[in-house]
């Protein structure tokens, strides 16, 4: 089950990490034969068929053009990757070898296989690290780099909604698929609770997701949302769940590239994140009572971190967050996704009640390592 918050709305989510699945797929042939609508007493031909260079003229084909080049120059940079639990995505980052994925594809695995679009060559890889708060992770294959091809990131702080994109990986086992759609909205947060292996989920909250209609399907977690012009923007990791638990078509969410790169270069020469951007208070919450109306009633603390930012700021076990900065705090997801806006060292101005009173305090947020 995974969760979302985006002004305020809740729904639900799916990591799309796919099983590999055989589809056979019939083929559908339609033909459609139209010369006009010659008078057959007249004698008279219809209208000419318009030649093949005639239909393939105009902004129209300079799009698909486009799309065909941006297809061929950067599907060679993403690979299927597959552990004994499931199989997704990769995109290449560097001439060493190094392949950025998403944490919920790797799991709990320290190697993985790597099968790439040109040639379908298996490579063996080993996980360099992993960093789930961002379901970020980094793998380098142990021989056999000079056959991958680097993909080249873009910026995602210049995506803008309405921009084109692909959607590039390996959906339901499909190694070498590209689906399209726009960039619906940017700036989404995201809370998804995030497979860790052995049937474990740990929820994450993920700030600043760019929202897409490119179709999103199981095994395209860890590929690329690319541009027109060939860059890599975002790494899908989710979509929506729709009623029934069935995917919501065209509402997908990829990681920022902003993101990915900060994290990715980090986990290579550390193996793990050394300068993480993201805060908390140093708790672990619930939401309280829900109120009549169906909203939560503020964020209970379940425990408070020794020496952390709420425990020097004096808030304990059992007392209930109620507002931030004097905005109304509902539910541990609203917090959640405040807390992943913000960053190390920030000071929030906190109400809170204990034993029925209400109390304000101010906390100083630390970086969050894991």
């Amino acid at each position: 089950m995974v969760r979302w918050l985006s002004s305020l709305t809740r729904g639900r989510f799916a990591p799309v990490t796919g099983v590999t699945a055989v589809i056979a797929t019939g083929a559908l042939l339609a033909s459609a034969a139209v010369a006009g609508c010659a008078d057959s007493g007249s004698g008279r031909a219809g209208p000419a068929a318009a030649s093949p260079a005639a239909l393939r003229s105009g902004p129209a084909d300079a799009l698909q053009e486009q799309y065909e080049a941006v297809i061929k120059a950067a599907l060679p940079s993403v690979v299927q990757i597959s552990t004994s639990d499931a199989t997704g995505s990769g995109v290449v980052y560097d001439a060493k070898g190094d392949i950025v994925t998403n944490a919920h594809v790797v799991g709990s695995a320290s190697t993985v296989q790597v099968t790439t679009d040109v040639g379908g060559a298996t490579l063996t890889a080993k996980v360099l690290g992993v960093y789930a708060p961002d379901d970020l992770a980094v793998i380098r294959v142990t021989s056999g780099a000079g056959s991958l091809h680097p993909a080249t990131f873009g910026q995602s702080d210049s995506a803008q909604a309405g921009q084109i994109v692909l959607a590039l990986g390996s959906p339901l086992g499909l190694t070498g698929s590209a689906t399209q759609g726009i960039i619906s909205a940017t700036g989404r947060t995201l809370i998804e609770d995030v497979p860790t292996g052995g049937g474990a989920a740990k929820t994450t909250t993920i700030a600043g997701t760019l929202q897409t209609s490119a179709a999103i399907n199981g095994g395209n977690s860890g590929g690329a949302l690319v541009t027109l012009s060939g860059q890599v923007i975002g790494i899908p990791t989710a979509t929506a769940l729709a009623a029934g638990d069935g995917n919501s078509t065209g509402i997908g969410f990829a990681i920022p590239s902003d993101t990915v790169t900060s994290i990715a270069r980090q986990l290579i020469a550390a193996g793990q994140v050394t300068r993480p951007g993201r805060a908390t208070l140093g708790i672990s919450a619930r939401t309280a009572a829900a109120l009549s109306s169906g909203q939560g009633n503020g964020v209970t603390i379940a425990a408070v971190s020794a020496g952390g930012p709420a425990d020097t700021a004096g808030l304990r076990s059992g007392d209930v967050i109620t507002e931030v900065e004097g905005c109304p705090i509902r539910t541990e997801a609203q917090l959640a996704a405040l807390l992943a806006a913000l960053a190390p060292g920030m000071q929030l101005y906190l109400t809170y009640t204990r034993s029925g009173r209400a109390h304000t305090t101010t906390a100083t947020l630390a970086a969050s390592w894991s």
